[in-house]
């Protein structure tokens, strides 16, 4: 499997992996193909996933800036076609508590909104793209997995109705029951705005809607050398040259750090996996998720999941360190096991899809849309730790705004900060495991 921290890129032209998103998903729109020959272009983005389609989609209509997208492999071959599928308000891994502790309150509201704003963007689109990708009724829960857990979501809800003025309500485990049943469902912090879809439908509606308004979209295009001359940038791929006034940074968890020097190190490619099962029964839906909301629980490695249109249940969670282990079934074993270990009634299920991908982690584990150090008119946007479905869409909108000369285009200014350097990368994955160990422990007290 693909390693940012090994492999100079993602490869070339690789297909998707092989995943119940793609089974699902129907035929993949047109692109542009490989590209061929050289181009001179004002804006160049590397990565056609949710950010980058979405950058290029708003230059075309805001700003008339018609962009070219360089795409390794497929489009959204990343996480934008392998992701759990929940478009919520969020962004990055950081507790809300914790956020205005750092930041103070109102500076969390505002992070709040645009968070907001995000999910709202998602929508917009969906609806004027007539994007059909199966989008499920509003709704999110946040389920205590043990009971300690309950008074901590009691004063989460409290901030969330004092600080952000926003309508969260504790859900008692009593109530939680014609939703989520099973071993672990003590309570829930329910949030009435998120809803799941078909991840990468909603990746190809995007990528229609970017083409449509002027975007070229180039499969099969890793950047392989990149250089820059007299502040023009000058990016080679296996068929071609592409020089650009400027150019975006739309790799997130999958940035090489052979792409950019001034990139490298910036966030901390962390593999998550989801495994699907075979359709339910009436009665093992009854007994396990009769709802369709998105589900999340409170452990410190925490598990995603929710009940498909089809009835099968997709359950999700953090499983390898390295791209070598990806593949090792212990890890699909490991979210089998916790899936029945919440709900004894599927012991035994039969598991039909399996797969993973790298999410991103920041230093401060908050996203950012910044410039990038170091170097002239080049952009980024990443750090949404497995929470970006949504913000990552409002990044490529806000990475556009700036790309078309706004300085910083939200009032959230640690979200406009270059995000620091891990330090001691030769070891961060050592860290990683003694951290995961740690957590794993913490979990089952």
């Amino acid at each position: 499997m693909y390693d940012p921290f090994v492999h100079a890129h993602p490869g070339i032209g690789a297909p998707h992996s092989s995943s119940y998103w793609v089974d699902t998903a129907g035929a993949a729109p047109e692109d542009d193909g490989p590209l061929s020959g050289a181009i001179d272009v004002e804006v160049a983005i590397i990565g056609a996933g949710y950010t980058g389609l979405s950058c290029a989609l708003n230059l075309a209509r805001e700003h008339g800036i018609r962009a070219v997208v360089l795409e390794a492999n497929q489009v959204a071959w990343g996480c934008s076609g392998r992701n759990g599928s929940f478009a919520r308000i969020s962004g990055g891994r950081v507790a809300l508590s914790e956020l205005i502790s750092r930041y103070g309150a109102t500076t969390a509201k505002a992070y709040f909104d645009e968070m907001s704003a995000g999910l709202n963007t998602v929508r917009g689109l969906i609806r004027e793209g007539g994007i059909e990708c199966d989008a499920q009724p509003d709704g999110v829960f946040k389920v205590a997995s043990h009971a300690k857990h309950i008074d901590g979501l009691k004063r989460e809800v409290g901030l969330y109705n004092d600080v952000l003025d926003y309508g969260a309500k504790f859900v008692p485990g009593a109530d939680i029951q014609g939703v989520h049943t099973g071993a672990e469902s003590f309570g829930a912090l329910y949030m009435p705005d998120g809803f799941s879809m078909q991840p990468l439908k909603l990746a190809w509606g995007l990528h229609r809607m970017a083409r449509k308004a002027g975007a070229t979209v180039h499969v099969g295009s890793p950047v392989l050398n990149w250089t820059r001359s007299n502040g023009v940038h000058r990016l080679e791929t296996p068929g071609g040259v592409v020089t650009a006034r400027q150019v975006v940074v739309a790799t997130n968890g999958y940035t090489s750090a052979a792409l950019n020097k001034a990139t490298a190190g910036r966030v901390l490619p962390v593999h998550s996996q989801i495994i699907v099962t075979r359709a339910l029964t009436a009665d093992e839906k009854q007994q396990s998720l009769p709802g369709s909301e998105c589900m999340f629980d409170t452990r410190n490695l925490l598990s995603y999941y929710r009940r498909l249109p089809d009835d099968r249940i997709l359950f999700g969670g953090r499983s390898a360190i390295t791209g070598k282990d990806a593949e090792n079934p212990q890890h699909r074993q490991n979210l089998h096991d916790a899936l029945c270990r919440k709900f004894p009634v599927l012991s035994g299920i039969q598991v039909d899809y399996n797969w993973g991908g790298w999410v991103a982690v920041s230093e401060n584990s908050l996203p950012f849309i910044c410039r990038v150090p170091g170097e002239q008119n080049v952009f980024a946007a990443g750090g949404y730790a497995g929470s970006g479905v949504s913000f990552s869409v409002q990044a490529g909108k806000r990475l556009a705004q700036m790309v078309g000369g706004e300085a910083q285009p939200t009032q959230v200014d640690f979200l406009h900060q270059v995000p620091k350097r891990f330090p001691f990368q030769p070891f961060l994955r050592v860290g990683q495991r003694m951290a995961y160990a740690w957590y794993r422990y913490k979990d089952a007290q």
